[in-house]
């Protein structure tokens, strides 16, 4: 995430990857006041285990992009509340991103779905975590 102010917004993320069992690695960089650490962190993330990005940030939200134009791995955007447009401009800053430089966007505040989205990516190859969102699936649509 971009600032410490966003940590309430992308809880959700962390708590429903834990839900899965999914490790993940929770910081906060922003493209803006620290890019040299997001590239750092980025370019080498495939081969330090990481699979997926989840990206939360409000405003000029430039940290999705950032991100997805140094790494292969798939970038999921988060635009975050705040500000005078209130997530308005985060999410124009997220889903606007030019040819070859792809980001899954969701809604504004939209944690909790980045890390589902990165659950079902996850699924595809592995049957184990696949199972486990079938089973949450069934059980949202049971409630």
């Amino acid at each position: 995430m971009g600032s410490t102010s966003d940590e309430s917004k992308m809880l959700k993320a962390k708590e429903t990857l834990d839900e899965f069992g999914i490790e993940s690695d929770w910081r906060v960089l922003s493209a803006h006041r620290n890019p040299h650490q997001v590239v750092e962190l980025v370019s080498s993330a495939r081969e330090n285990g990481y699979v997926a990005f989840i990206c939360g940030a409000g405003m000029a939200a430039h940290l999705a992009g950032v991100v997805a134009a140094h790494t292969t791995l798939p970038v999921v955007g988060v635009p975050l509340s705040g500000g005078p447009l209130n997530g308005q401009d985060a999410l124009y800053a997220t889903v606007q991103m030019p040819k070859g430089v792809p980001v899954a966007t969701v809604a504004i505040d939209g944690s909790q779905n980045a890390a589902l989205l990165v659950i079902q990516m996850l699924g595809i190859s592995d049957e184990a975590i696949a199972e486990k969102f079938s089973i949450y699936k069934q059980e949202m649509s049971n409630k």
